[in-house]
């Protein structure tokens, strides 16, 4: 099997739950960090998958490295490599397909409730709702042919799927290490964001534990799922996951 190859864009957004994943499970990966590496790959053609992860930059930022990543997912996309898009990363999977990233009325940070499509709970896994983490100001258009699979209350549009290719416009890889590295980091952010989605600090942090012992059990199917995609297309025996019944009534 290839091995998936995995965006990193700042220090503190690391792949946190998806690399606990793939390592359990002794699935390939290269991680590569673009802005400080120089370039992202200019073809998809020696991964099986790519992942992009969150940035504190905006997808429509005019940098060297978003717009090598940019043609990166257009090659993806053509070439029938599954790529799974997280915040930053849903955003500019959402370009490459022909969609447009604007601001989204209200900055999401923090926890926030979503909601899942039929199709959502059918095909990946999710539960009919969810605590979301999310960091974003900016938010995307649907692409053509794509479904709209997570809505919440302050952004439409929280995630999509358009075969192999999923996005979230949140933050499923987060662990408490990380939650909190990003409020030290960005406390004076957080001191002067308003906003029905924005919290502070400590409703960020307040039942956290809680908040990510659910998420992660919702990424770890998500991941599952996603992954399995990749070993079908490799000729690689499924492996199988049974997952405690969170989803149960939601």
């Amino acid at each position: 099997m290839k091995p998936i190859l995995v965006l990193q864009h700042e220090v503190t957004q690391g792949p946190g739950v998806l690399l606990d994943h793939l390592e359990s499970h002794g699935l390939p990966y290269h991680l590569c960090m673009s802005p400080l590496d120089g370039r992202a790959p200019v073809s998809a053609r020696d991964y099986s998958g790519v992942v992009v992860l969150g940035s504190d930059r905006s997808v429509n930022d005019l940098l060297p490295w978003i717009e090598q990543e940019h043609a990166l997912l257009q090659d993806a996309v053509q070439r029938h490599v599954p790529v799974l898009g997280h915040c930053f990363g849903a955003q500019l999977l959402a370009r490459s397909l022909g969609a447009r990233v604007q601001r989204n009325p209200y900055p999401n940070i923090g926890w926030g409730q979503v909601w899942s499509s039929p199709y959502a709970r059918r095909v990946m896994g999710l539960p009919r709702r969810a605590m979301l983490f999310n960091w974003h100001y900016d938010t995307f258009q649907i692409p053509s042919g794509a479904s709209r699979t997570l809505y919440g209350p302050h952004c439409l549009n929280k995630g999509f799927c358009l075969g192999p290719h999923w996005a979230f416009q949140g933050h499923l890889e987060v662990t408490a290490d990380s939650i909190r590295q990003w409020c030290d980091y960005g406390r004076c952010e957080l001191e002067q964001v308003y906003g029905p989605a924005a919290q502070d600090v400590e409703h960020i942090l307040l039942g956290l534990d809680q908040h990510l012992s659910t998420l992660h059990l919702i990424a770890r199917q998500t991941y599952q799922r996603w992954t399995d995609q990749l070993l079908e297309r490799a000729g690689v025996a499924l492996a199988q996951i049974h997952m405690p019944s969170l989803y149960a009534g939601q």
